[in-house]
This record gives C-alpha cells, structure tokens and sequence, in this order.
C-alpha cells in the first residue's frame, strides 16, 4: 500500500469481528453524546476544570498493560474504557453522597465518550490497533 490511509473496505479497514457502516457511525455518534452528557452535567456539578484536565486521560495509563503482551493489555484496556466501571463509581457516590465519586464518574465518562467519538474501541487480544469500531492506525507497510 502506498499511501497512509486506510481505505474503506480494504483488508486493513478493520478486523473481522469489527462493527461497519450505519452501526459504527452511531456508535461513534453515541460516544458525542456521552461526552455531551458527561461536560454538561460537570458544569453543573461545580466540578474543577483544572481538575477534569489533569484526570482526563488517567484511564489511558491502562495501556502500559500492553507491555505484558497483547491479552493482557486488552483486558486491562478494555476494563476501564466500558461504562461500567463509571457507572458503579457514579451509584458508589450517589450511595455515599460523595460528590468526588460523582465527578470522577464523569471525567471518566467523558474520556470513553471521547476515545468512542475517535474510533478508539475496545480492544481485541490480537493487537492494540484491532478494536470493535475497526482497526486503527496505518496498514502494515505503509508507506507515507
């Protein structure tokens, strides 16, 4: 391949198990909305902004897992970027009217919603850039 660009429908697109066409596009979509969702609700909260820059890319640290192998990247990767996890920090701060639970919930709903908006998905065990919203990066042997 001689370009940089990954063309729709070429074997570098995405992997197999990859979601396509009108379901990628709302899944990305739907990551907007939770990032919406997640600012506006902070602003509301009176969270610190300095605060919400400083956390925001926190859950990334998950990919020094990569160093062990791709399995046990993925696992670790795919644990902090589903809504899972924030959800139960936002019922642990609405159980404990801890309004910091409730404000880490949602930096971290921002950064998922951020990282879906992207086309960053969950991972496979097969490499970091084989995620569920297609394969990210350049095709092997690219040439820029």
């Amino acid at each position: 391949m001689t370009s940089s660009a990954i063309l729709p429908g070429s074997r570098f697109s995405s992997s197999p198990f990859a979601v396509t066409g009108v379901p990628r596009i709302l899944l990305r979509l739907e990551g907007l909305a939770a990032i919406g969702a997640a600012v506006w609700a902070y602003q509301l909260s009176g969270g610190s902004w300095g605060w919400f820059a400083v956390l925001l890319l926190v859950p990334d640290l998950s990919m020094f897992a990569y160093l062990a192998g791709p399995r046990a990247g993925a696992i670790a990767y795919n644990a902090v970027h589903t809504y899972v996890g924030p959800g139960l920090l936002a019922a642990l701060a609405w159980v404990t009217h801890a309004s910091w639970f409730a404000s880490l919930a949602l930096i971290w709903i921002a950064h998922i919603g951020i990282d879906r908006a992207l086309g960053y998905g969950l991972k496979y065990a097969t490499a970091f850039s084989d995620t569920h919203l297609g394969r990210i990066g350049r095709a092997p042997n690219s040439v820029t």
